[in-house]
């Protein structure tokens, strides 16, 4: 059997740095800790920082009055920053930028009379983040059927915004269908779908042609992990959707020549390490590195905040000096290299 590793894959620079910055704050103010929503949609993660004392919520009633209280990477709507200074909360902003960007442009977007179209899916916590920075004005739409029998107030002033985390392919369906239903609908300077989306799509995209398995690693609530199977099915490879290593059936590797493994962004490396290592020892499977498209993106520690002396100084002055924002961020580094 031959394994195709595709790259990249695994953690993005912003759950890298969601992911840090919720070590720090805990090692800064210890636990508990609060956490609004999951810190990333990952299981192995979000069990892991449980162990540590972090508690993840998602009500700012269920945390309690003067608290510490970190946003996750999928950022949070107005409304929440205004309950949590209520209940003056010390806050954590984690939201990942490329979140953020999404949010500046729906309160653009509504600022200039528009009717925002948002193309994403229902319920999830990016989109209520999103949806919430002009409720009034975003309408939100996730197939091209609802885009063609959508209805607006004036279907000369649309424009649309994307879920970060969405298909390429599938939300340029979406966009397609808004722009025969609305001419003169106008999107985002740049596009909303994150790179490392993009990325992770496009080696699988170009690997799967070559699989008769694509194995995905990331739990069932991550949508860029669920749009990774999804891609691999398009192009005509049999795609699971694993947690770990322990949810791989060897029936369905049964034949296979050339199995492509791959993560989402929320996965921890350590995943594939294992899986790698499961299909060498079962399979005495042969390891091939794909890179398909290089990283190299770095979001930077804010200013006041890069070395650990004036962190911890950041700390005591947030215990002492009740409500505040503590907006952390730090460098990524790609994926370790794993060994063939």
């Amino acid at each position: 059997m031959k394994v195709l590793l595709a790259n990249p894959h695994g953690f993005c620079a912003g759950v890298v740095m969601v992911v840090r910055s919720l070590e720090r704050a805990l090692e800064l103010l210890g636990a508990p800790l609060y956490v609004f929503h999951e810190i990333v949609h990952n299981k192995h993660v979000v069990e892991d920082f449980q162990r540590r004392g972090v508690c993840f919520v998602d009500s700012i009633d269920d945390v309690p009055e003067g608290a510490n209280l970190l946003y996750s990477a999928h950022g949070v709507s107005p409304a929440v920053r205004d309950a949590a200074r209520r209940r003056r909360l010390r806050t954590i902003d984690a939201t990942c930028p490329l979140v953020t960007k999404v949010h500046l442009e729906a309160v653009r977007f509504a600022r200039d009379g528009y009717t925002i179209v948002l193309i994403g899916h229902e319920g999830h916590d990016e989109v209520i983040g999103t949806m919430g920075e002009a409720p009034g004005q975003i309408v939100l739409v996730e197939t091209p059927a609802d885009a063609a029998r959508l209805v607006v107030p004036n279907p000369a002033r649309v424009a649309y915004l994307t879920q970060t985390t969405l298909s390429v392919d599938d939300a340029n369906r979406v966009i397609a269908a808004l722009r025969e239903r609305f001419p003169a609908i106008v999107g985002p300077p740049k596009e909303d779908i994150c790179y490392a989306t993009q990325n992770r799509q496009e080696a699988v995209r170009e690997l799967a042609r070559e699989a008769d398995v694509v194995l995905v690693v990331g739990s069932d609530n991550s949508s860029n992990s669920i749009r990774l199977a999804e891609v691999a099915r398009q192009y005509g490879a049999r795609a699971y959707l694993i947690d770990d290593v322990g949810d791989i059936d060897p029936t369905w590797l049964e034949g296979a020549e050339t199995v492509v493994l791959t993560a989402g962004a929320s996965a921890p490396e350590k995943l594939v390490v294992e899986c790698l290592d499961w299909l060498k020892g079962r399979y005495a499977a042969e390891v091939e590195r794909r890179m398909v498209r290089e990283e190299d993106v770095v979001f930077p520690l804010p200013r006041g905040l890069r070395e650990s002396g004036r962190m911890k100084d950041e700390g005591e002055r947030m215990k002492q000096e009740g409500p505040n924002v503590l907006d952390v961020s730090f460098p990524f580094s790609p994926n370790s290299e794993v060994q063939a």
